[in-house]
């Protein structure tokens, strides 16, 4: 089923509005927005709002209380203060596995699907899947400015498709492509630009959406999409560049100083919550009904949902 979406006369005042198509180029470069969850030669998944943050509550308590109850714990047997040694394990340990099992078990929201194979988008909601072809898709990209009392204008911009129920079509929703916080209308442009380079030339492709046997570019654009685990690694290789660019003059500034220590010190905490969301994810993969994992796979079928 193909929907065109049409421009509405009575928004045109109050917001910009263009129309996007999965056969049109928008004139902008490929851009990824820090929201791919997974981009493989089979299919390009995008991050729902709400799973994000899964994982902070046990980086938090276990990265840095159980971490402190361990120091505490420690010193108190170099000590031989063997009796008092129980009671930070007591309390570490919980803190710990209380937020990590709760955290893990509940499911995460599914990603968006952007299947090459099939040439279709698979998005999930509330268990009832959804669905549209990838071929005559359009996407509605608008403009908008919030302002406060305490603040100026700041401009915002969304990026929505329109899928289909599963064996429903007349059941339609619009899904949003990321969330409008912070982005330009020029960014979503773009960000269309790379998932229409992903699904017409992927997977692999250079700076300006072209086919390309090489995936250098892709991965220039995911690794600027780094955890939080990853900070302190960013920032000693940040270091390590100024100093070289300084040729033996003094290069370690205060503020850089305070960041190195500042991730090294979370440094636990972050890994923690990285390893959470990776368990967490992999937990709700096997959500997918059947239909969806079996075209996911390399060899599955290349039949589209809407056949």
């Amino acid at each position: 089923m193909s929907v065109e979406i049409k421009q509405p006369r009575g928004l045109a005042h109050a917001t910009s509005r263009i129309v996007l198509s999965a056969d049109q180029p928008t004139g902008k470069a490929p851009m990824e927005l820090f929201i791919t969850d997974e981009h493989t030669e089979q299919y390009l998944s995008l991050q729902v709002g709400g799973g994000s943050d899964r994982g902070m509550l046990t980086g938090i308590l276990g990265g840095i209380c159980s971490s402190l109850c361990l120091v505490i714990g420690s010193w108190m047997a170099l000590q031989g203060r063997w009796e008092a040694v129980i009671w930070p394990v007591v309390f570490g340990v919980p803190l710990f596995l209380a937020p990590f099992l709760w955290e893990t078990l509940r499911p995460l929201p599914l990603p968006i699907l952007f299947n090459r194979r099939t040439r279709e988008v698979y998005f999930d909601h509330e268990g009832t899947l959804f669905h549209c072809p990838w071929d005559g898709i359009q996407a509605v990209a608008r403009e908008f400015q919030i302002v406060g009392p305490y603040t100026a204008g700041m401009k915002n911009a969304s990026l929505e498709i329109m899928v289909h129920r599963y064996q429903n079509p007349e059941n339609a929703l619009m899904v949003s492509l990321g969330s409008p916080a912070g982005k330009t209308l020029e960014m979503q442009k773009g960000f269309w630009e790379y998932i229409r380079s992903y699904m017409n030339n992927g997977p692999w492709f250079d700076k300006d959406g072209n086919h390309s046997n090489s995936d250098n570019f892709v991965k220039m654009q995911l690794s600027a999409n780094i955890d939080q685990s990853q900070l302190l690694d960013h920032w000693r290789q940040t270091i390590a560049e100024k100093k070289a660019a300084a040729d033996g003059e003094n290069y370690l500034s205060g503020i850089d100083a305070l960041m190195f220590l500042g991730h090294l010190m979370f440094y636990p905490s972050n890994l923690i919550q990285n390893l959470t969301y990776k368990i967490a994810k992999k937990r709700s993969r096997n959500r997918w009904p059947n239909i969806v994992l079996e075209r996911l796979r390399h060899n599955g079928p290349a039949t589209r949902l809407i056949d």
